[in-house]
């Protein structure tokens, strides 16, 4: 089951939105098949380990990250392709939160004589397709927010200036989860200032396969942001989410090449978040990464958004009562109001820190 999360952790950032699965086949202790999910209609996990294997697969035991699927969509049953191999045990991680197998692949394989086992390497591989599990269950995206800031809670100077808070390794690294998930959203003030690229350079083709850019969604309820910012002629495509005022709907009315523009509801020139999440969970995004600012990122805590936190920390001091802290917004009035993380992780990249974790259990 190790080797077949190693497999699920390389489809990552290619399957969305289907889950990042794998699967290795094994018969008299020999590993004879081994696969992960391919990109959007065509093949799943099962599949590949399956083909691989051929006639092997009669009588050997598979072992999958995600329970198998058992209808049709863009490709047949799962489940009776492992049935028609001859397949004789399936191990399984974790139950697919789909409602549409939720248990009921389990059930087909038993029902056809399958020996099925559950439960190994449940939460690792819950981790993998957190996103999955968050979207498919609630048709909203996880949010992941990530922020770079020196050891005394600062992301910039009081001018302005954050290049670079954190070192070459932590940057790398922030570049792979860009990887990972649809879509990366920033306020407006960090396009202004930063003028970033947010793109994910580096991981263009792994493997051969192809990646699209994260959509970048750019939070900018007055609609501040300049024309000529970078972000509107990288690859990929990019969608800005203004106030719904007749202002804002005159000024867009010409749309840019590869940019989108749509007005959401707003109180005093603030955006309806949870509206925005929606449509792009309409969108089947189904993870998004916020990269700043502070105003964006105080305001999604402010309202219970976030799932996931990827917090580095450089062992530099920035000072200054007017340099901003990487969470703005209104915040607790008391500690014991403070938000807690779960399930906390720490690692080490050079100097710095990286402290993720999750606002739930």
């Amino acid at each position: 089951m190790g080797y077949s999360l190693s497999l699920a952790e390389l489809a990552l950032g290619y399957t969305s939105p289907n889950p990042a699965v794998g699967a290795v086949i094994v018969r008299d202790g020999i590993v004879v098949g081994l696969g992960h999910t391919q990109q959007p209609g065509l093949e799943h996990a099962e599949i590949k380990a399956l083909n691989q294997a051929g006639e092997m697969a009669r009588g050997a035991t598979m072992y999958v990250t995600l329970e198998p699927c058992c209808h049709f969509g863009k490709t047949p049953p799962c489940t009776d392709a492992i049935t028609n191999a001859g397949v004789s045990e399936v191990h399984v991680a974790v139950i697919d939160p789909n409602p549409m197998v939720a248990g009921k692949g389990i059930q087909k394989l038993e029902e056809s004589g399958v020996k099925t086992y559950l439960g190994e390497y449940d939460q690792k591989a819950r981790e993998i397709n957190e996103g999955y599990f968050k979207y498919i269950t609630s048709g909203i995206p996880f949010v992941i927010a990530k922020f770079a800031m020196s050891i005394d809670g600062k992301i910039a100077t009081k001018n302005g200036d954050s290049k670079w808070i954190t070192g070459e390794e932590s940057r790398n690294y922030a570049h792979g989860q860009r990887h990972i998930v649809d879509a990366i959203m920033v306020g407006a003030n960090t396009v202004i200032m930063d003028d970033p690229h947010l793109t994910t350079r580096g991981y263009s083709g792994k493997g051969g396969r192809s990646k699209l850019q994260p959509l970048r969604v750019i939070v900018d309820g007055k609609g501040r942001v300049p024309p000529a910012s970078r972000i509107f002629s990288e690859p990929g495509k990019t969608l800005v989410a203004v106030a719904d005022t007749y202002q804002n709907r005159e000024k867009f009315k010409i749309q840019r090449e590869g940019t989108e523009y749509i007005a959401l509801k707003s109180q005093d020139g603030l955006i309806d978040l949870t509206e925005l999440l929606k449509l792009l969970g309409q969108r089947q995004i189904t993870t998004v990464m916020i990269e700043g600012g502070s105003k964006l990122l105080g305001s999604f805590f402010d309202h219970h958004l976030v799932d996931k936190i990827l917090a580095f920390i450089s062992p530099i001091i920035i000072g200054g009562q007017e340099a901003k802290t990487a969470v703005g917004g209104t915040g607790v009035e008391k500690v014991i109001d403070a938000l807690h993380l779960h399930r906390i992780k720490v690692e080490r990249f050079e100097d710095d820190l990286l402290i993720s974790g999750y606002t739930s259990r």
